[in-house]
């Protein structure tokens, strides 16, 4: 008897003893920015301005030519999360990632005439055609970056679309670490750790549309689209360091 007891003892206080079997994130996949000095040619550069290689990393600059945007081309994203490490010259520096853009976009990087500089109406109607880089704009989603925006148009924000809440402090190195999650038509964003935005891109609860800039709010995206990084204007200068991608956690 004395045995017999001891044994049911040990196995209910062995069963008794909570397991946790967690599972390890999936490994995140860097995007190449640079190869032999050069943006690597995955990226393919839309619109004015350029992105240059600046020790390892993606410099975006603008200039009279106008806003331009840096694709890449090599695959469309769908459920996933996307993780940007970037840093603003200035806290006014503005630029933006891009999600989402249907694959009409490739045709355009395919364009390659050379841009002159712009008037404000000949902007707008590039805008209203969708053509250049206007394109991602209205087919695609654009997660803002920059320091001193309103809550619709500062970091993390679905832009014009989707509010982001109050930011972390920025570091004194300047970085800041964004992660893109896309699940279905939920997207949330999350600045330094931070969640800052969440948006159903089936909702028809749209905030008006009021500038030519923003985008048109009536445009079907896909759930499986290219992303791309901004350039957007003069004296805009924005680092990317880091591009990464991973398959959501099941």
């Amino acid at each position: 008897m004395k045995r017999t007891f001891t044994v049911a003892a040990i196995i209910f206080v062995v069963s008794a003893v909570p397991v946790s079997f967690a599972r390890a994130e999936p490994p995140w996949r860097s995007f190449p920015l640079a190869t032999d000095g050069k943006v690597d040619a995955a990226w393919k550069q839309i619109g004015g301005g350029r992105f240059v290689v600046d020790n390892g990393t993606l410099r975006g600059e603008s200039d009279e030519t106008g806003m331009g945007m840096l694709l890449y081309s090599k695959e469309a994203f769908g459920n996933c999360q996307i993780r940007v490490v970037f840093r603003g010259k200035e806290t006014r520096s503005n630029a933006g990632v891009f999600i989402r853009i249907d694959d009409g976009i490739l045709k355009i990087a395919e364009n390659k005439e050379v841009r002159k500089k712009q008037s404000q109406d000949e902007e707008k109607d590039e805008s209203e055609k969708e053509l250049g880089p206007w394109y991602p704009v209205h087919r695609g989603f654009e997660v803002q970056i920059s320091e001193i925006g309103d809550e619709q148009h500062r970091t993390g924000s679905i832009y014009s679309l989707a509010n982001a809440e109050q930011l972390p402090p920025l570091a004194a190195t300047g970085w800041r670490t964004m992660v893109i999650t896309l699940k279905g038509n939920l997207i949330d964003v999350d600045v330094d750790g931070k969640h800052v935005c969440s948006f159903d891109s089936e909702t028809t609860n749209f905030p008006e549309r009021k500038q030519y800039w923003e985008p048109k709010r009536e445009n079907k995206r896909p759930q499986v689209g290219y992303i791309g990084l901004q350039n957007h204007g003069p004296n805009d200068v924005v680092w990317f360091k880091e591009v990464s991608v991973r398959p959501l956690s099941e």
